[in-house]
């Protein structure tokens, strides 16, 4: 049975405020620094590069790998780190994220980056789920807040299907 798909976020919806991110956090950040993007892949890829992309400084891009979910729709704890940075120390870093659900990923990534020494560590989401939030963890920029609901698209999977759309809907 093919699950239904709700739609949520269209594409220009989503570069229009992945734009206004990147301005956002580049009038938060001193002219003359660099920032360091810290993806968590696999589900912000599309995300960090349309960031990326954005920001009219130059930055700098490495991921980490945090397993949450292993092809079910409700989170696994606790989360399990597979791939970790390797150039946080003295750096600004901004860990960039498709989705703050329960807080447990960004909690576990957020304090192992914290003993990396950065000189400052801020995250953005393109999604927030604050209702679901069982951690609370530190979201600087926030793209949108979005209902309980599983959503997919835009990096996004369920059992990795669904990432290459470039919207976002919610799977029922």
């Amino acid at each position: 049975m093919t699950p239904a798909l709700t739609p949520l976020l269209t594409a220009n919806q989503i570069q229009t405020r992945t734009t206004e991110l990147a301005r956002a956090i580049e009038e938060n950040t001193q002219p003359e620094i660099t920032i360091h993007l810290v993806g968590v892949l696999t589900g912000s890829f599309m995300f960090l590069a349309d960031l990326a992309r954005s920001f009219k400084r130059p930055v700098t891009i490495e991921f980490v790998r945090y397993s949450s979910y292993r092809n079910g729709t409700e989170p696994v704890e606790p989360p399990v780190c597979e791939l970790k940075p390797r150039r946080v120390s003295g750096r600004h870093v901004l860990i960039v994220e498709d989705i703050v659900d329960t807080g447990e990923t960004l909690h576990a990534l957020h304090t192992f980056l914290a003993t990396l020494n950065p000189q400052t560590l801020r995250t953005v989401c393109l999604l927030d789920k604050p209702t679901r939030r069982r951690r609370h963890v530190p979201v600087e920029f926030i793209g949108f807040t979005i209902e309980d609901i599983f959503v997919v698209g835009y990096g996004l999977d369920h059992a990795d299907q669904y990432r290459s759309l470039p919207h976002i809907v919610g799977l029922r």
